[in-house]
């Protein structure tokens, strides 16, 4: 019999993988590209109601949502890309966050108008209902689930950004343009590739969230908070330290909530604060 801390470390683990998948895709935009995205948790709650209003209203199967949800994430992404982002890559932070904020107000409102306030039901698939019992701990099935579709999302992200000819076309063009451009890369299309697998990836971890966390128009704003931390913790541009501070963030949210409820969602902005003091940088950041 395993004691209940294993409980308690399993489903941080499982919360953290939520996080990472949420969080990779604004490490990515935020550290290989150098923009600052506030409305990256829109596209997020984007993914979320594709897949709510395949699932409710047409019956398609969760598990075929989640594509899907990806694609409908990635493409709207590429179509704000090119039509208000791409304006603002060389502008000032202070331009990037008041564009990508007041995104975040809009789409807020149009979810609210669209879908109205209440929070969304989903049905899973029966095969990730339930749970079963590990040494006497009882381990959630959609968990595991999830934990599996993290795993993969970390393996194919290290390998398409640091052993491909697109991951090196991606870092010559952040490093400098105009000698990318020499070099007979398409800087625009490299760019907006980045932005598509970075929103793609937040419309799919939207949708895998609905059953952990449910989904409202104030989805947003709730998850933007812990994405901007996760990405802070483990520092810019950095799969590994996105994947570490997930971790480091699920497993001390959900341990904090069962140990020391008192303290509420104040520990993790305690964790971030020990860790920024120690390494500025984040876990694995360089800057």
């Amino acid at each position: 019999m395993l004691p209940p801390v294993f409980g308690v470390l399993f489903d941080g683990i499982a919360y953290g993988m939520l996080l990472f998948v949420l969080s990779v895709g604004l490490s990515v935009t935020l550290g290989l590209m150098n923009f600052v995205n506030l409305a990256h948790c829109a596209f997020a709650m984007l993914g979320g109601y594709v897949t709510v209003t395949l699932v409710n209203i047409f019956g398609w199967p969760f598990l075929a949502t989640l594509p899907v949800a990806f694609i409908a994430a990635a493409v709207t992404s590429v179509v704000l890309e090119r039509l208000l982002y791409r304006r603002l890559y060389r502008a000032s932070d202070l331009d990037q966050v008041l564009l990508t904020i007041g995104l975040a107000f809009i789409s807020v409102s149009v979810a609210a108008y669209i879908f109205g306030t209440i929070q969304q039901p989903i049905a899973t698939p029966a095969a990730l209902r339930g749970s079963f019992e590990f040494f006497g701990i009882g381990l959630g099935k959609y968990r595991l689930f999830l934990i599996g579709v993290a795993l993969l999302v970390t393996l194919a992200m290290v390998i398409g950004l640091e052993y491909t000819r697109f991951g090196a076309q991606v870092r010559a063009s952040v490093d400098n343009q105009r000698m990318a451009r020499g070099l007979g890369i398409d800087v625009d299309w490299t760019f907006a590739s980045t932005f598509a697998l970075g929103s793609g990836l937040a419309g799919l971890g939207g949708s895998l969230a609905i059953e952990i966390v449910g989904l409202d128009p104030n989805f947003s704003f709730t998850y933007l908070v812990y994405v901007l931390i996760v990405v802070s913790v483990g520092g810019l541009g950095s799969i590994a330290g996105s994947f570490a501070a997930a971790m480091l963030i699920g497993i001390s949210d959900i341990a904090g909530k069962y140990y020391v409820p008192e303290l509420g969602a104040f520990l993790i902005y305690m964790v971030m604060v020990v860790v920024l003091m120690w390494k500025p940088a984040g876990l694995f950041g360089k800057r």
